[in-house]
């Protein structure tokens, strides 16, 4: 018996089964499991058969709660009111479906609450729906799924609307009030394909994610439009302004053209930083395949230098390399960016690694790429926004049991990875912040 049971004086479901098999109570039962004669799932399973059992009892004693007597008990017509039969009604729930006898009072005041008047689903098979849905399953798959392995008849429209559910919550999230102030903001996009008159075309999922003041990651909004514009990314930053953002001192993001003035024209004081990571790709794509390595490691020089000064030397070197000779236009990339390159080079190592790149939104983003890849195409923006909602949540919920099982092990022999977005600590961030202190007193301390 654990603690908490010798502490209530109850006996758990485990402690309850543990007697009953070293009693030998359950070895007729495994014996007909084993050799097939009782199923555990299904319509005609042994754990709806408990299922629909307990229901039943607990839905009785609900009745009898209501009526003020047992049954069985002489009816006094004072009472003014007594037990008015059953009604059948059928019960899907992520063990299988079975039938139940609802009970009714004669004066049809009873309101049960443990099976819910207009109640065809268990809350557990929503639950499991709404979490498969999320794994990237289509209503179709998810009806197979549900079929084929508890036996549970589910219509695509039903299965639609229970995933419809968390619209609410999504809408809620992404008005959401915002912090006052983010010392750093990544901003990125991914593609997601929408149908959309009968046609199927490309679209951009623009995610923004940031950084509060204590070092804590979140995404702050999902937005669809066609293109990723410099154009809607204004828009996103008004956006998140009027949710209350009324000062960013960092934005990390990529190379778009007319992105950093977009983001100046909501946050006049804000630093733009271009990832570094795409920068080094758009570089390498004028580079022949054989050569990359090369030309990835005479270019490292250029964003791991001391200093601007030393960056630009740097690059001046290999552009005048036999390397940087065969390609120019690799020279160019970074030349054009240089501006929007530089800023994060006139701060320490530790504040550096933060904002040198979108690495934060790409890990998120990859894993959103692989749900979205599965579904291949959304009816709408909305159900692509939720998706990728809910694709977030159960992320998040996959790496937190991880960590609830990792709990307690020495730090050597943990295997979970960090919290994705909501919640995750920036590495090093009480040292990045002090350095930001330090760079931007008049723009720190007050939100200290």
């Amino acid at each position: 018996m654990t603690v908490t049971d010798e502490m209530t004086g109850r006996s758990g479901g485990r402690s309850v089964v543990e007697d009953l098999a070293a009693s030998g109570g359950l070895d007729e039962l495994f014996e007909r499991i084993d050799s097939g004669q009782v199923e555990l799932t299904g319509s005609d399973g042994l754990l709806p058969a408990l299922l629909k059992e307990t229901l039943e009892r607990g839905l009785a004693a609900e009745l009898t709660e209501h009526l003020g007597y047992e049954k069985g008990e002489p009816t006094a017509v004072a009472r003014g009111n007594a037990r008015n039969g059953t009604t059948a009604k059928t019960i899907s729930s992520e063990v299988g479906s079975f039938e139940i006898e609802v009970p009714r009072d004669r004066a049809g005041s009873f309101t049960p609450r443990l099976v819910r008047k207009g109640q065809r689903r268990m809350d557990g098979l929503d639950a499991m729906i709404i979490s498969l849905y999320a794994g990237g399953m289509t209503v179709r798959e998810i009806r197979h799924h549900l079929d084929s392995t508890l036996g549970v008849e589910l219509s695509a429209g039903t299965i639609s609307k229970i995933t419809d559910a968390v619209r609410d919550a999504v809408l809620e999230w992404q008005d959401r009030p915002l912090e006052e102030f983010y010392p750093v903001i990544y901003l990125d996009a991914i593609r997601v394909k929408i149908r959309d008159q009968g046609r199927v075309s490309n679209r951009a999922a623009h995610i923004a994610v940031g950084v509060d003041m204590e070092g804590i990651k979140h995404v702050l909004g999902i937005w669809v439009q066609a293109d990723e514009g410099a154009s809607f990314w204004a828009h996103v930053c008004a956006e998140l302004a009027n949710r209350g953002v009324n000062d960013v001192l960092i934005v990390c993001c990529d190379g778009l053209t007319g992105l950093a003035e977009a983001v100046e024209a909501t946050w006049p004081d804000s630093v733009v930083q271009t990832c570094v990571v795409h920068l080094i790709r758009s570089s390498m794509r004028f580079v022949a395949y054989q050569d990359r390595k090369r030309v990835a490691a005479a270019l490292k020089p250029v964003y791991t230098a001391a200093s601007e000064d030393a960056a630009s030397s740097a690059l001046a070197e290999f552009a005048a390399s036999p390397l940087g000779a065969r390609y120019p236009d690799t020279v160019g990339v970074w030349e054009r960016a240089w501006e929007r390159f530089t800023p994060f080079l006139a701060f320490p190592p530790a504040l550096r690694r933060v904002i040198y790149t979108a690495n934060s939104i790409e890990s998120l983003n990859y894993q959103l790429r692989k749900v979205s890849k599965n579904r291949g195409h959304f009816p709408n923006d909305t159900a692509a926004v939720k998706l990728l909602w809910l694709a977030i949540c159960n992320i998040e919920d996959k790496r937190a049991l991880e960590r609830e099982r990792d709990r307690g092990k020495p730090a050597g022999k943990r295997r979970a990875k960090p919290r994705l977005v909501e919640g995750q600590t920036t590495t090093n961030w009480k040292q990045a912040l002090a350095q930001l202190t330090t760079a931007y007193p008049d723009r720190i301390n007050p939100y200290l």
